[in-house]
Order: structure tokens, then C-alpha cells, then sequence
């Protein structure tokens, strides 16, 4: 496994530990913070102190990073995304059986699932990179949503049914809950039975139907297997659909971002098998939106990242007035404002890795947080690089648009900032 993430330094983990010791490595620093005077109170001038923790990725991640940077420069140049992003599928079916050949495809499913079993660290390093790249793979869909919401429901049938598929890479999975995913419990007083699905079900010949339309399904249209949170007799409950099923349609959406793919799964009596217990919906639902607002956000980290080096590096090398752009105020201002926020994404994202590694109950709060930080940080980011780039920046030659158009559709496919902020403040009492 990989180090540690506790609250005292210490040795790291070694591969094959328990799973609860998952996460980012620490050091454990002092920081100090002063009460002025003035303050409500009357409070004279006092410094107090109390923990900082600065994340340290271990040896293992930093390579594991390494490694995933490498292949995507190869694999993920611009000119192949834009190759990628006119194909019906939108991915390399190459690509993707490499990605599950380096073990990247199964990282966070157990060993004993034919996994590397990893954890939402290591998965957050490769999407990070990913998002940097703009990789154009089911990624997302078949290696966050899909075996969460498996692991989540605990059905040991069902795990070995798709799990080994998913960690070598012959199954593509998706989890659809669209548009419903980013309410959660918050959207029904607070109360996780309440939450709206877009689906239902009913007994028929000793195993269950689907009915119902789900929109905006990630990789909906190139998934082997779809799972989803239908209402069921004894509550909203996860089944599986194939993707062959009869009463299953899958129509491809199309959205600002083609560098990923969306689709509308319409369910007419669709055969399905129950994942896990009837009822249990709720909560493998909640447990999704959480890793999947804090995976994404990590990717969104990547793409802003990527955005502040392009707009540094076309400041440098950009003459006006017999000088480099970035030697002017304006332009330099704006570069410092968004290193902050690059900065700020990344440590709400790295948190909340931490927090889904280590099993945290603070989990929901985090991903709250960095859902609604990362996205509007990212998007920014990538507004402000073609502003700086000028002319250049809006050409569809220019990759820039590609980002800021990741960056939309990303900012409400798990909950837009406002209804992550809504749902933090509900979480936090305020």
C-alpha cells in the first residue's frame, strides 16, 4: 500500500497493509495565528498556535505520477484529442487496454478482485494528470463511479461479476445518476431516503425491471454495464443493467466538452440483477457523489495547472511595446492570482483525497468543498488564459477553448459550485 497520512509522522506503509492506512503522507508543522486587539471581546494582542499539515506523496506516488505523466505525453498529444473528440466512441481502444496493462485501470479495487489495491490517493494522481492531458478515456466513469458504487453496496456476487473485468480492463462501466447525483440528501430535508430518482423498478420473473430516464450518464453510451439507483418497494436501491439489455436505449448528448462523452439512458422494463441490499441505494449514492466530486476535482486541478503554465509561458515568449507581456503589471497580477487558486484547489482537492483514503468522517465536508473551489477555480483559470492570450486565445486552432470547455461542463456535472455551497452550509449548520 502507500504511506500514511496520520496525525504523528511515521514509517511508511508498506504494500499489501490494510486498506484504513490509505492515504497522502504528512509532516506536522506549527503555525501561528494572531488575535489583534479590537477584536469582539476586547481580547488584547495574543499568538496562539496549532497544527498545519503539509501533504507529502510518497516515493511510490511520486513514480506512479512520473509514469502517468510519460505516457500520456505520448499517448494524449494535443492532436490526438482533437483526433478522439470527432470519433463516435471518443476514446482509443489501445489507449485503453494500455492504461489497464500498467495496472491504472484497477488501482483502488481490491487485491483480491484482481486489483492493485490502492486507494482514492493514487487514483487522484492519475486523474490529475488525466485532467492536465485532457485525456479522452472512460476513466472517470469505469474506475471512480463504477466500483464505488460496487465496493459501496457491498454485494460480493456482483463484485466478482465486474469487478476483475473492470480492474483488467475488458469492462467498461458506468454509474447513471445524472443530474440527481449532485442534489443528494441535501435536496430532500436532510434525509437520504428523500432524494429524488430517476428511475424505478418492479418485480418480474424472479428478478426486477427498470423503468425510467436517467440524463447525462458519463460514458453512458460505451459502457458494458450501467449501474443505477432505481426506487425500489423497500427504497432506492443499485442494480445493474447490461448494456445488450432489451428496454435499454443509450442516446449520446452532446455538450460544450467533446473531450469527454455524455449520454441518456432510457429505461423500458430493462432487465436488472440488485446490487446489494434493497434500500442501500441512499447511501451508495452519497458515498459516489463524494468520491466522485473529489476525483473530479483533483482533475480539475490538473487542467488548471495546465492552463497557468500555458498562460505564463505565451507571457514570456509575447512581445508588445518592445517587451515580454509578462513583464507588465497587469499581466503579472493576473498570473499571481491564479497560481493562488491553483494552489488553493489543490490543497482543498488533496484534503479531500485524504479524507475518502482514510475514511474520514469529514468526507462529505471535504468534497463539498473542493466540488465547489476546484470547479470555479479551474474555470477561471482557463477563462483568464485566453484573455491573456489575446486574439490567439479564441481561435479553434488554439487549445485553450478545449479547456475552458472541460471546465464548463465539469463546473455542473457533479453540482455546480452554488449547490456544492448549498450543501456545505447545510453539513456545517450555518
Amino acid at each position: 500500500m502507500i504511506g500514511p497520512f496520520r496525525a504523528d509522522p511515521g514509517p511508511r506503509v508498506r504494500r499489501g497493509a490494510r486498506p484504513g492506512d490509505q492515504g497522502l503522507g504528512h509532516k506536522k508543522r506549527l503555525w501561528f495565528t494572531r488575535f489583534p486587539s479590537g477584536r469582539p471581546g476586547g481580547r488584547a494582542d495574543r499568538w496562539t498556535e496549532a497544527p498545519l499539515m503539509e501533504f507529502v506523496f510518497t516515493e511510490e506516488q511520486d513514480g506512479l505520477r512520473s509514469m502517468v505523466r510519460d505516457l500520456l505525453a505520448e499517448t494524449s498529444p494535443e492532436a490526438e484529442v482533437r483526433r478522439l473528440m470527432q470519433t463516435p466512441d471518443g476514446f482509443d481502444p489501445a489507449v485503453w487496454r494500455g492504461l489497464a496493462e500498467l495496472g491504472l485501470t484497477g488501482l483502488a479495487i481490491p487485491e483480491h478482485y484482481g486489483g492493485a489495491g490502492f486507494g482514492p490517493v493514487e487514483v487522484g494522481v492519475v486523474m490529475e494528470e488525466a485532467g492536465a492531458a485532457l485525456l479522452c478515456a472512460p476513466y472517470l466513469s469505469t474506475v471512480v463511479l463504477a466500483p464505488e458504487a460496487l465496493l459501496a453496496a457491498g454485494d460480493e456476487a456482483a463484485n466478482k461479476a465486474y469487478l476483475p473485468g473492470i480492474a483488467d480492463g475488458s469492462l467498461r462501466a458506468t454509474f447513471a445518476a445524472g443530474e440527481h447525483l449532485a442534489a443528494g440528501e441535501h435536496a430532500a430535508g436532510g434525509h437520504p431516503a428523500g432524494a429524488s430518482v430517476a428511475a424505478s423498478v418492479s418485480p418480474a420473473d424472479g428478478g426486477w425491471r427498470v423503468t425510467g430516464t436517467v440524463g447525462h450518464v458519463v460514458d453512458g453510451a460505451s459502457a458494458d454495464v450501467v449501474l443505477v439507483v432505481a426506487a425500489a418497494p423497500g427504497g432506492p436501491s443499485l442494480f445493474g443493467v447490461e448494456a445488450d439489455a432489451a428496454g435499454l436505449t443509450r442516446t449520446p448528448t452532446a455538450t460544450m466538452d467533446a473531450t469527454r462523452r455524455q449520454a441518456r439512458l432510457a429505461f423500458d422494463a430493462a432487465p436488472a440483477r440488485l446490487v446489494g441490499a434493497e434500500g442501500a441505494g441512499a447511501g451508495v449514492r452519497a458515498r459516489v457523489r463524494d468520491v466522485a466530486a473529489t476525483q473530479l476535482a483533483a482533475e480539475q486541478v490538473g487542467g488548471a495547472q495546465r492552463v497557468l503554465d500555458m498562460a505564463v509561458e505565451y507571457a514570456k515568449l509575447r512581445v508588445q511595446f518592445g517587451r515580454p507581456i509578462g513583464s507588465f503589471q497587469a499581466i503579472k497580477h493576473r498570473c499571481a492570482d491564479l497560481l493562488l487558486r491553483v494552489e488553493s484547489a489543490r490543497s482543498a482537492a488533496y484534503h479531500a483525497l485524504w479524507a475518502a483514503a482514510d475514511g474520514a468522517a469529514d468526507l462529505p465536508v471535504a468534497a463539498r468543498l473542493a466540488g465547489a473551489y476546484c470547479s470555479t477555480a479551474f474555470y477561471t483559470c482557463a477563462e483568464e488564459n485566453i484573455l491573456i492570450h489575446g486574439g490567439i486565445g479564441y481561435t479553434w486552432e488554439h487549445p485553450a477553448h478545449l479547456y475552458l470547455r472541460r471546465a464548463a461542463a465539469d463546473r455542473v456535472m457533479f453540482g455546480d459550485p452554488a449547490t456544492h455551497r448549498a450543501a456545505l452550509a447545510d453539513l456545517l449548520g450555518v
